[in-house]
């Protein structure tokens, strides 16, 4: 079952009053050391729970642990991806490339039962070590943290690998906003297509692949807009939403100039048999190069000498939103960012000052 004993040197050890240690080997057949324990009954009293909760594990659970617990970190990762069926084709790419480039060279080979917290911040202090990037430094832990906490949700490892590890924190810089005349500017400069795309991303927050995605069948009403999947941009074709599952959606508010916008591309160029808007002489869909090409030519068109990107266009639209007043929540929704806290690290200070707002308004309630 297990032995339970004293580290101390005291001679007479059953009287003094250093805490019990007990040793057992858990369910994946790992060996366990703990201590802490008051009184000799305390430490049998777990040795003895620990000893039914083996019992009532089934043969083949256990089993299923010892083997996750027993293989290398590199297997159980490529593995543990391969499950991920609901990634989007630009998002397994992104996760491969993180382990490869940060992960796997430092933690490849070593079992999954071993990790602990120590592992972890020596991992962490690698890559400061390394003078890897803060935003990079993120990415590799947010990825190696749903790998083992994976693992440790099927039992292979039976700590808590986080537990008390500051993790790096990240701060992003500050953002481009584009101005609303830099975005006319751009309009005129640009081709019908990247004109409708400029238009669902400043208007309605889409991401660049959603836009690619343009359908009129996604107009579910006069001012809303059903995003339902996106063009991966390097293979063009169909994928679901970042975050999401095929099938699964998000709406987004549509202005009425967004509305105006793909009902005249559809009039003045139609629509391919799915009811598509952008594609281009040699493939149904809209890429990655096809954007990047027409936005240069459009800057530089333009006169626009600001370092402004595409996905400016996504930072105009939280700033219309949140200058407005409307909610952080709803526009943390709208943009179809899985963690609000990214939102507000971004977007806070582009919100009305709510503290002296608030003290007003409870000024008059009083």
């Amino acid at each position: 079952m297990g032995s339970f004993f004293k580290s101390c040197a005291c001679v007479r050890q059953n009287r003094c009053s250093h805490p019990y240690s007990i040793r057992y080997r858990d369910a994946s057949g790992c060996q366990r050391e703990e201590t802490g324990h008051a009184t000799q009954q305390a430490a049998l009293d777990r040795l003895t729970k620990v000893y039914k909760e083996k019992r009532s594990t089934p043969r083949a659970q256990a089993d299923l642990k010892r083997e996750i617990g027993k293989q290398r970190f590199g297997e159980y990762s490529s593995t543990w991806l391969t499950r991920q069926r609901h990634y989007a084709p630009g998002s397994v790419r992104a996760v491969r490339q993180v382990l490869n480039s940060q992960i796997l060279p430092v933690l490849e080979s070593r079992r999954m039962k071993t990790f602990t917290a120590t592992v972890v911040d020596d991992f962490i202090m690698s890559m400061e070590e390394r003078s890897v990037g803060l935003a990079a430094q993120q990415n590799a832990f947010d990825t190696l943290k749903k790998i083992l906490l994976d693992a440790r949700r099927r039992g292979g490892i039976t700590e808590d690998p986080f537990e008390g590890v500051i993790p790096p924190e990240y701060t992003p810089r500050k953002i481009d906003i584009p101005s609303l005349d830099e975005i006319h500017e751009l309009k005129s400069a640009s081709s019908d297509g990247l004109r409708l795309v400029i238009d669902l991303m400043s208007g309605c927050g889409l991401r660049n692949g959603e836009a690619f995605a343009a359908n009129l069948e996604r107009m579910v009403a006069d001012d809303v807009y059903r995003i339902t999947e996106q063009i991966e941009g390097k293979m063009r074709r169909r994928a679901p939403l970042k975050h999401r599952k095929f099938g699964e959606f998000r709406e987004t508010p549509m202005p009425w100039a967004v509305r105006e916008s793909l009902l005249r591309y559809e009039k003045e160029h139609g629509t391919d048999a799915n009811g598509y808007l952008l594609r281009t002489q040699r493939s149904p869909y809209w890429a990655h190069t096809t954007l990047e090409y027409q936005w240069g030519a459009a800057k530089k068109r333009a006169g626009v000498t600001r370092r402004l990107t595409t996905y400016s266009l996504r930072h105009f639209f939280a700033s219309n939103c949140l200058t407005k007043g409307i909610p952080i929540t709803d526009v943390a929704e709208w943009m179809g960012h899985r963690n609000i806290n990214m939102t507000f690290k971004i977007y806070r200070h582009l919100m009305p000052a709510s503290i002296g707002r608030a003290a007003k308004l409870l000024n008059e309630g009083l």
